[in-house]
């Protein structure tokens, strides 16, 4: 039998894997795209993900879609995996890892206001302030990047942009998939969907003229697009689905923010990238609002009454 402290502790640690599965996924697209055009990738890796699925019959057993939920399921795969992953891929061909993994910050602003405001859920001043926090913690981290074009980062201002555009589709994302949960979905089920659903979105895109198809096998690519279709489709989805599924979609979405840390301490191992002192106090801030933002108010406790 679980104790309930450790079902307390599930979803937010289901919440945590799930940011740095994330944050490692803008390392390995980055290196992905390397040797690879961007639709090779993303196609390559909703297909890694189908597959992965179709060893896990249980997922689909006693799975029922009502009449009424096919518009948000659609909805819900459209705005991410399918929209989302475009503008990604286009924000990563022209900016660089670190940012756009700083640009994620602005995700969970948007989703708890969009909470509050179709889902009704209740925001304390804790947990805005620790949002803002977490928030203004994240954009420090950009103050010591470089925001130069170079080789690999063509044009960085085009490329937040896109991926702010993608954040708008993660943020859509998150509400969605808290109406689909709250209805009984699994949160595996669910990812599931999104991959078959992105290849079905993606496969047609390798017949496209402006798609480079590979002529060689890259390693290191390679191996990159099976860790993003394996690895990060299942485990980041479907661990971040899970904790929708238990705490609010507001609360959960705050834990975005701990992706641009992630990712600058995967760049510093993987990318030989460094951090600045700045860099390290805006990580204090964005984990101390992290932490801020998941209080909950108590419920006063009714006096008992003696006769």
């Amino acid at each position: 039998m679980n104790s309930p402290r450790l079902s307390g502790i599930m979803p937010h640690l289901s919440l945590l894997t799930a940011s740095l599965l994330w944050a490692s996924s803008f390392i390995a697209l980055k290196l992905a795209f390397v040797h690879y055009h961007p639709m090779v990738v993303i196609a390559g890796r909703m297909v890694v993900g189908s597959l992965c699925f179709l060893f896990l019959p249980r997922v689909f057993r006693g799975v029922k879609i009502l009449k009424e939920d096919i518009r948000p399921l659609a909805l819900m795969v459209l705005v991410e995996p399918c929209l989302y992953f475009i503008f990604e891929a286009k924000a990563l061909e022209l900016t660089t890892a670190s940012q756009a993994g700083m640009i994620t910050a602005l995700c969970p602003l948007m989703v708890s206001f969009a909470a509050f405001f179709f889902l009704g859920e209740r925001l304390t001043h804790k947990n805005v302030a620790g949002m803002v926090i977490s928030v203004a913690g994240a954009c420090w981290l950009s103050v010591g990047g470089q925001g130069s074009a170079t080789a690999t980062a063509p044009n960085p201002a085009l490329g937040n942009f896109f991926e702010f555009l993608a954040m708008v589709c993660a943020a859509g994302y998150g509400i969605l998939l808290k109406q689909l949960t709250n209805r009984g979905y699994n949160p595996l089920f669910l990812t599931a969907l999104q991959a078959f659903a992105g290849s079905l979105f993606f496969l047609p895109a390798l017949f496209f003229p402006s798609t480079v198809l590979p002529t060689a096998f890259e390693p290191v690519s390679a191996m990159a697009v099976l860790y993003l279709g394996s690895v990060v489709t299942l485990g980041a989805y479907g661990c971040y689905s899970f904790g929708v599924s238990r705490i609010p979609a507001g609360q959960a979405s705050s834990f975005i923010n701990l992706i641009p840390v992630f990712t600058l301490i995967m760049g510093m191992v993987v990318l030989n990238e460094t951090l600045n002192g700045q860099q390290y106090i805006a990580c204090f801030f964005v984990f101390g609002g992290i932490f801020l933002s998941q209080h909950r108010e108590r419920k006063p406790v009714p006096a008992t009454v003696t006769k």
